[in-house]
């Protein structure tokens, strides 16, 4: 019997001016312009010793820039002017405005240095979106 299973796919990678709300399953490779930790709470002592820590990072590419939400683990790999690839990330909103997430079923990885030079003038998550609902 032959073997079937269909190869792997190559990653489609986006750059950051075609990011847009709702959408996911992007694979970004950015470079780390600023990081500001947001929360950072829990407990050290007991037998479920969980810290939850938030920190926010503008992170973009020659096309923009974009606030990337880091969470827990990924924190510790958010330095600035450190590359990184963002696989299967999505947009979440909050207030408005865009922020680029990896939850359980994406990942971060630091990669090598890129020559990139962040266009830090086109910010995403200032443009501010509306909900609108279509009734037909």
């Amino acid at each position: 019997m032959a073997d079937t299973k269909p190869g792997l796919r190559k990653p489609e990678f986006t750059k950051v001016d075609q990011l847009r709300p709702g959408t996911s399953r992007h694979n970004v490779t950015v470079k780390i312009v600023s990081t500001k930790m947001v929360l950072q709470k829990g407990r050290s002592d007991g037998p479920q010793a969980r810290q939850m820590r938030i920190c926010e990072c503008i992170v973009g590419d020659e096309t923009g820039v974009v606030v990337f939400t880091a969470r827990n683990d990924q924190v510790d790999l958010m330095k600035e002017g450190t590359t990184v690839t963002l696989r299967n990330a999505k947009i979440d909103m909050y207030k408005g405005s865009m922020r680029l997430a990896v939850d359980k079923w994406g990942r971060v990885e630091v990669t090598e240095p890129a020559s990139l030079k962040v266009k830090e003038d086109t910010n995403m998550s200032l443009v501010e979106y509306e909900v609108v609902n279509v009734v037909e």
